[in-house]
């Protein structure tokens, strides 16, 4: 058996290692590539993609599964060995419904929309980027009748992202939190508006830039294993957990743009770094869902990032870095500013109030794209209109609107409820983690954030994508998840802020 077992290994290696070499060039595409590169970057992919197919959904692996089950249903249920050969066997089910040539095909479709994104973001011009979409669209639809029956046509893009969870599991949780976010959102609204005028003006490229690199540094993200570069959206890709890398984009208007972007890339890095060396080149190097992984880049971004502790510490240098802009202002001030609740356009820049509101509006449409209900051709209009009704704000431009986010463009339909439900998960792992280090806000006074991490690395980063979401969450904070400590949390600081 333990023969069968490292060639089982080496097969996941090799498709892990085309994966990875995939990933470098869609990494390569968005920072490096020239404009013209599309058509040929688009090939390679698509034949990268498909050669991982192939070689994870081989019949070899499938008789090699077949021939462990033995083996593993004596071993220890949460032993490597027995977690890898349940994952992998899932994976291998899921994946063998899959045709190489849908892979193949979509991937060489959402290679070239990612670059007609660009330019049609760019121009604000929907028109141009819509028979892409539409393209996916129906890519997407063809890969979830692959999995037919199910609840909900929806589930099968749900399940790429979040194992086991379903579309009605997420609109519970919606239907859970809409009420009361809106409740409070009219709440502030009442309340006289904090001023976060310093936030804008004029603020240097490169020392946005190398403040940014100082706080990751500090937080511990390793420059050894990583780096970070521009791209029109921000992003972390991982090539293995040696090679992790972060993007940003930087607003020389606006303070909060790259320097949050930074923060929140890099507590996904900081998760990809975490993983076990053992899980390197098997199905378990990666996140436990989307939704974790999530929930630690918030974390950092928003739980730490926009916390008083952390700025008692990073203002003062803050204010060394851009005297100008903060130099005269007070930390009560720049903490108020950089928590402002005010229904805004774009979901990257969306306080902690509002932002949840975003990706509802997001659900709703990818839902109604795949049921049919909604036409690739009506986007604009749908999100305008809902924009209204959620948030009281209308884009001027589909720039702003339909197309600010890069993720449809990559096919990824089903992501964005990971958002959200990353930021549920977030308040239910902090409550967790004051419990554990109570006095975790005097360490962020001084600067102090390694039992933070090893907090998260023990609890949740090494153990890669060896439980399920469920699981995990249930093993970390003893409940199934949860809006209430999220809510909890908004209004406890939010109250505090705005006097509620």
């Amino acid at each position: 058996m333990e023969e069968k077992l490292q060639r089982l290994k080496t097969l996941l290696a090799e498709s892990a290692d085309l994966a990875h070499a995939a990933a470098l060039l869609e990494w390569d595409q968005q920072v490096n590539m020239p404009e013209g590169g599309t058509r040929s970057r688009s090939e390679q992919l698509s034949t990268l993609q498909r050669l991982a197919h192939e070689r994870f959904t081989a019949d070899e692996v499938g008789q090699l599964l077949e021939d462990l089950q033995p083996y593993a249903e004596q071993l220890d249920p949460d032993s490597m060995d027995a977690r890898l050969l349940y994952v992998t066997g899932r994976d291998y089910k899921k994946r063998t419904k899959v045709p190489a040539s849908l892979v193949a095909e979509f991937t060489e479709t959402a290679s070239r929309a990612q670059q007609v994104w660009a330019r049609a973001r760019a121009n604000d011009d929907f028109a141009a980027f819509a028979p892409h979409l539409q393209r996916i669209v129906e890519l997407r639809r063809e890969y979830a009748a692959l999995f037919a029956p199910y609840d909900h046509v929806y589930d099968a893009l749900l399940d790429d992202f979040e194992p086991g969870v379903k579309t009605a599991d997420v609109q519970a949780v919606f239907d859970a939190l809409r009420p009361q976010q809106v409740e409070l959102i009219k709440a502030i609204g009442e309340r006289p508006q904090v001023d976060d005028s310093f936030l804008y003006g004029k603020f240097d490229e490169q020392r946005q830039w190398d403040f940014g690199v100082e706080v990751l540094t500090k937080v511990g993200y390793d420059w050894k294993r990583g780096r970070q570069d521009k791209s029109a959206h921000p992003f972390t890709t991982s090539f293995g957990n040696d090679d992790v890398r972060i993007t940003t984009r930087v607003d020389t208007g606006f303070f909060n743009s790259a320097f949050f972007a930074t923060l929140h890339e890099g507590g996904h890095a900081l998760y990809e770094q975490g993983i076990a060396d053992e899980f390197s080149r098997t199905p378990l190097q990666n996140a436990a869902s989307l939704a974790f992984h999530e929930s630690q880049s918030r974390m950092w971004e928003n739980l730490v990032g926009r916390s008083r502790p952390f700025w008692e510490y990073f203002f003062p240098r803050l204010q060394e870095v851009f005297p100008a802009q903060f130099g005269n202002l007070s930390l009560d001030a720049f903490y108020k500013g950089i928590n402002k609740v005010e229904p805004s356009l774009i979901r990257v820049e969306a306080d902690e109030a509002t932002y949840n509101l975003h990706i509802m509006l997001r659900l709703e449409i990818e839902i109604g794209l795949m049921d049919g209900s909604m036409q690739v051709k009506d986007l604009p209009e749908i999100w305008n209109t809902r924009m209204r009704e959620y948030l009281g704000v209308v884009p001027p431009n589909d720039a702003q609107g339909v197309l600010q986010d890069v993720h449809w463009s990559g096919g990824m339909i089903g992501y964005f409820s990971t958002y959200a439900l990353g930021n549920v998960i977030s308040a239910q792992l902090w409550e967790k983690i004051l419990e554990d280090i109570p006095d975790l806000d005097e360490q962020m006074r001084q600067g102090k954030f390694d039992a933070l991490l090893a907090w998260v690395r023990e609890k949740i980063h090494r153990h890669g994508a060896k439980y399920e979401p469920k699981d995990l969450l249930q093993r970390v904070t003893g409940s199934a998840m949860d809006p209430a400590p999220y809510m909890r949390y908004l209004k406890s600081k939010f109250g505090e802020i705005y006097g509620l």
